[in-house]
């Protein structure tokens, strides 16, 4: 329970690593506020990822709070392979290489191996490709069967491993390495709540990692990272094939140019909550708390901006992973989130809200939400199964906290991704609607977090156990005592 009385509405992601495996500092990050952690598949072994997930499951044991897990596949990020002397130091007007074999030798000045096969088919003399997220630019002036000869922009170093992007995008592989899906299995296996699908460029994409873990026996929500040009071209169809979105700023701004970033990022925001989906803002939000106890005031600003433009989770990557600092780049998270919140006026447009809705559900939190802004509520409270309902109450933006109450532990932490919602554990099998929320007011009453004379949105199913049942609004008042004042005869 200890984190519904968090008054911050923005969730936040931060990605486990060195920094976070010793004693105490998993339990710190939970206290700090962290809702759902990342695993980063694209680095360590998958044992070490289990071992994780586990030392998550028992942190949140012993903090008392719901943390969800997210998978993030490593997708088919494109490298270089290794130098013979780990680095070399490259000059603009220089050619140099790419050769795109198996096993090609170790690099040096001239050239270097490239791990997708693939590449001389997707490159034309004139195409710009970028290196290690756009430090070091070649210019492509011919392709020779395996090898690309480039003439190197500007001067730079390089070293082994760097990830490798066409300026503009273009690049033919599939978002599903082999790789991908083995690790949907170890996924599965971890029981993760939410999986992410590196570079998707369209539905299919989603699909299929949707099918392969469903097949792996996983029931987690599908995360599309938006991160190549080519997904920007179908990003409607890709959110709809998600459960969740992800900006990932990185190998975005890498593939379409910084200038056009922050402008995508508001479209990517919009479009996903357009679309009911759950969306993240991530990549380089608090970098320079990788080696400093405090946030640049550009930072701040950066996730205050999300912050105000909806966005449900910002996420932490190297800050928490490897940093110097990682409890405190949440901390830091934490209070930005809150003072951009304070600043926040929503006003939602029920003129502009979809109309011939076709599910009762949906119905159901539209009509919340325009009682929740027209009379004034202190809470919204929803039983749900599996979370849909909640959803949908999240997309609109609202003063009023949800209190999701589900007896489900795996929708409880998919709810731990949603802005302004605060899964609590209830189980209401059995119980009549009014019974529940006589309980439910009840509860919340005598933890704090409701007062007497207060109004509660009450949403439920007739039948408490079915997924997808909810059919219920009612309006509720606090009695003496945490009584449901409201519910007729009782």
């Amino acid at each position: 329970m200890s984190q519904s009385h968090s008054p911050r509405r923005t969730k936040i992601l931060a990605t486990l690593g060195p920094a976070t495996d010793p004693p105490g500092v998993l339990d710190a990050l939970l206290k700090a506020g962290v809702d759902v952690v990342r695993l980063n598949f694209s680095h360590g072994d998958p044992s070490s990822q289990v071992a994780r997930a586990q030392a998550v499951r028992e942190a949140a044991q012993r903090v008392g709070v719901e943390v969800g897990i997210l998978a993030d596949l490593p997708g088919p990020k494109i490298r270089i392979e290794r130098f013979a002397e780990g680095r070399v130091l490259l000059k603009a007007g220089d050619r140099f290489d790419l050769i795109a074999a198996e096993n090609p030798p170790p690099g040096n000045l001239r050239e270097v191996g490239v791990s997708y096969l693939g590449l001389p088919g997707d490159v034309a003399p004139g195409d710009v490709l970028l290196l290690d997220d756009g430090l070091l630019q070649l210019r492509v002036g011919a392709v020779d069967g395996d090898r690309i000869v480039t003439t190197v922009l500007n001067d730079g170093a390089l070293s082994d491993r760097k990830g490798l992007n066409k300026l503009g995008g273009g690049l033919s592989l599939g978002a599903l390495t082999e790789r991908d899906k083995e690790l949907i299995g170890v996924a599965a296996q971890i029981g993760v709540d939410f999986i992410a699908v590196s570079f998707c460029r369209n539905a299919q994409d989603m699909n299929d990692a949707r099918r392969i873990a469903r097949e792996a026996g996983s029931d987690a929500a599908l995360v599309s990272k938006i991160e190549r040009a080519e997904a920007i071209e179908n990003l409607a169809e890709i959110v709809d094939a998600s459960d969740v979105v992800m900006v990932a700023r990185g190998d975005l701004g890498v593939e379409i140019g910084d200038a056009e970033l922050p402008g995508l990022q508001k479209k990517i925001i919009r479009e996903s909550l357009a679309r009911n989906r759950v969306v993240i803002t991530a990549t380089q939000m608090l970098q320079s708390m990788v080696d400093n106890p405090i946030p640049t005031r550009a930072e701040v600003l950066d996730v205050a901006n999300a912050v105000i433009d909806g966005t449900d989770a910002v996420m932490l990557s190297q800050e928490s992973a490897a940093g110097r600092y990682p409890v405190k780049a949440v901390e830091a998270m934490s209070r930005i989130c809150l003072g951009a919140e304070r600043q926040f006026d929503h006003d939602t447009d029920f003129e502009a809200a979809p109309r011939n809705l076709e599910r009762a559900d949906q119905a159901i939190a539209m009509a919340a939400m325009f009682l929740s802004e027209h009379i004034g509520v202190r809470a919204i409270v929803a039983m749900t199964e599996s979370g849909g309902t909640v959803r949908f109450l999240s997309r609109f933006r609202s003063n009023a906290p949800i209190y999701a109450f589900s007896r489900h532990a795996g929708a409880r932490r998919r709810m731990a991704l949603m802005r302004d919602v605060y899964p609590i554990d209830f189980d209401s099998r059995g119980m009549a609607s009014r019974d529940a929320a006589r309980n439910v007011v009840k509860q919340l009453f005598d933890s704090g977090m409701l007062g007497v004379a207060e109004r509660v949105i009450f949403t439920s199913g007739d039948t408490m156990e079915q997924h997808g049942a909810t059919n219920t609004l009612r309006l509720l008042q606090v009695g003496e005592g945490g009584a449901a004042e409201g519910l007729g005869e009782l």
